[in-house]
Order: structure tokens, then C-alpha cells, then sequence
């Protein structure tokens, strides 16, 4: 007898591959958006099934929730603002195809040369999990033994904001919509779980699935709520302390590594006793950063050139 997830497995892999080719096939925009958002959800399914439950929470709250509320307000402001149509050149699109089939065909190889039985990097991490500071393997990859990764990856966020806010002073700013008081009613009962929420799978990030990424997408979601009814207006006397958010992570991720290179260790080598209390201290950063920066990225313009378009209004 067919094992029923066999089919069930079947049937998500199509749904995932026809919801792609359907994004990238689509010309109405809102449409477009509306897929993305669906194919990601029935990604993140797509990871729990394949038992990597930290990846799922992750594509669930960042590469869909957040992401697909940034790809709407994209939307708000381009059709506020309709961009001049530019004409892209033939060389263009050219290299562009080329580029895109350099890295298809290099993911082709690096997949057909990996062997079906190689036993992988598990049992180091196990044999060195004591080692890490925290009780959960996820955690002691991304913070310990491959600590570098993590803090590119938070320093691309930094450069996100960064462009986004040079790049919004050139544009005209896009009315917000209005919400009404029943959307306003539910952003009170809602922040509050919200908060708890993302703080708990900060915390629970040390010994289950959970951690920065995770915590900070959810408690962005706050920020979000608190824009979109305007519960909160981002004003030119926050610009201080939202730099301070933004940088927070990445300075405290770089501090200590070297702090903890020069008493002669390798970085990101944390001392034993310290580990913990030395990760838990990244991660929590790490989690202020991410909230604050993907909070802004969806609001978009600095606050003091918001300002300056509300008071011409």
C-alpha cells in the first residue's frame, strides 16, 4: 500500500513548482504577490516535512510574512507613483541569462558531485555540542561554529537600510492607507502576544527550534502593526535610535569576536564558562537589529524626509 505522505509529498513538490513558474509567469502585480506569498507558506511546509523545523519558522515569518508585506508596500508606492518606463537593453537581458545560467548550471554540479553517502558535518557538531555554549545543534552552527555566516548575514540587513533610506530621498513619498478602527482595535489585542511570542522563540532558540531570526521577523511584525496603524509616526527625533538599532547587532556580533580573539583565542571561540551567557547576549542583539531594520525597511523613507512630505500635504 502507498504510504499516504509519499503522495502527500508528491503533491506539495508540483504545487511548489507550478506556484514558481505561476509567479514568474503572472503580469498582475497584486496577483504576482499574492503566489509568492502562498508559494513560500507551502515552502516553509515543505521544510517541516523534511524534519528542518528552524528553516520553516524562518521562511514562514521572514521569506513570506515580512517579505510579502514589503513586495505590498512596494506595490502601494509604485502604483502612487507610477515609475517612467524604461526600456532594458538586449545586452542587458543578455547577460543576465547568461548569469543565471552560470549559477543554475554551478548549483547543477555542486549537486550531481555531492556523494549520496557522505557522512557530513553531524558528528562534529555532536562531538562538540558541550563545547558550544547552547543545547540545541541550529543554534551552535549558526552562532558557533560558523558564527562568520550569521554576521554576513546580519551586515546585509545593515546595507538593506542603508540603500533603501539613500535611495528613498530621491522619490516622492506615497500616501499611506488609511486603516480603520477595527484594524486598529485588533493591532491592540494582537501586539502584545506578538511581543511575547517573538521574545519566546528568542529564548527558546538555545535548546529547540527558534533564535535571532525567528524572534526578530515576529517582532518586526509589531513594528508593522504599529505603522500601518499609525499606533506610531516615525518622527525626525527617532532617526538617533533607529541607527542604534539598526548598527546594534552588528557591533556587538564583531565586538565580541574580537574581544574574545585577543585573550588569545580563535573568534567566535567563546570560553567555556562564558559561552552561553556570550551567545545569549548576540542573539538577543542580533534580534533588536533585525526587528528594528526589517520594521524600517517596510516603512521605507527616513523619518525626517516623512515628516517633510506630511507637513506639504
Amino acid at each position: 500500500m502507498t504510504d499516504p505522505l509519499l503522495i502527500f509529498d508528491v503533491i506539495l513538490g508540483l504545487a511548489i513548482v507550478a506556484l514558481a513558474v505561476a509567479v514568474l509567469a503572472m503580469h498582475d502585480r497584486f496577483a504576482m504577490i499574492v503566489l509568492f506569498i502562498v508559494f513560500g507558506l507551502l515552502s516553509a511546509l515543505a521544510w517541516v516535512r523534511l524534519s528542518a523545523p528552524d528553516v520553516a519558522l524562518a521562511e514562514a515569518a521572514i521569506g513570506t510574512g515580512l517579505t510579502g508585506a514589503l513586495l505590498l508596500t512596494t506595490l502601494h508606492h509604485i502604483r502612487a507613483t507610477p515609475p517612467a518606463p524604461v526600456p532594458v537593453p538586449a545586452g542587458a537581458i543578455i547577460a543576465n541569462l547568461g548569469l543565471c545560467g552560470l549559477i543554475f548550471g554551478g548549483l547543477v554540479v555542486a549537486f550531481l558531485s555531492t556523494p549520496l553517502q557522505a557522512p557530513g558535518l553531524a558528528l562534529p557538531v555532536a562531538q562538540n555540542m558541550e563545547a558550544s555554549g547552547v543545547a540545541h545543534p541550529v543554534t551552535a552552527v549558526l552562532l558557533n561554529f560558523r558564527a562568520y555566516d550569521t554576521l554576513m548575514e546580519v551586515v546585509v540587513l545593515l546595507a538593506a537600510i542603508v540603500a533603501v533610506w539613500m535611495v528613498e530621498r530621491g522619490t516622492a513619498q506615497a500616501p499611506s492607507p488609511v486603516m480603520g478602527e477595527i484594524y486598529r482595535g485588533f493591532a491592540r489585542l494582537a501586539l502584545p502576544a506578538i511581543v511575547i511570542i517573538g521574545t519566546y522563540l528568542l529564548w527558546v532558540g538555545a535548546y529547540a527550534p527558534g533564535g535571532a531570526f525567528q524572534g526578530g521577523a515576529v517582532l518586526a511584525a509589531v513594528g508593522l502593526l504599529l505603522l500601518l496603524s499609525r499606533l506610531y509616526r516615525p518622527q525626525p527625533a527617532h532617526r538617533p535610535l533607529a541607527r542604534l538599532g539598526f548598527v546594534l547587532g552588528t557591533a556587538v556580533f564583531a565586538g565580541i569576536a574580537l574581544l574574545v580573539a585577543s585573550g588569545g583565542r580563535v573568534p567566535f571561540e567563546y570560553p567555556a564558562a562564558h559561552a552561553k551567557t556570550l551567545i545569549l547576549l548576540i542573539e538577543g542583539m542580533v534580534t533588536i537589529s533585525i526587528a528594528v531594520t526589517l520594521a524600517a525597511l517596510f516603512h521605507g523613507r527616513e523619518p525626517e524626509y516623512a515628516s517633510v512630505s506630511e507637513n506639504h500635504k
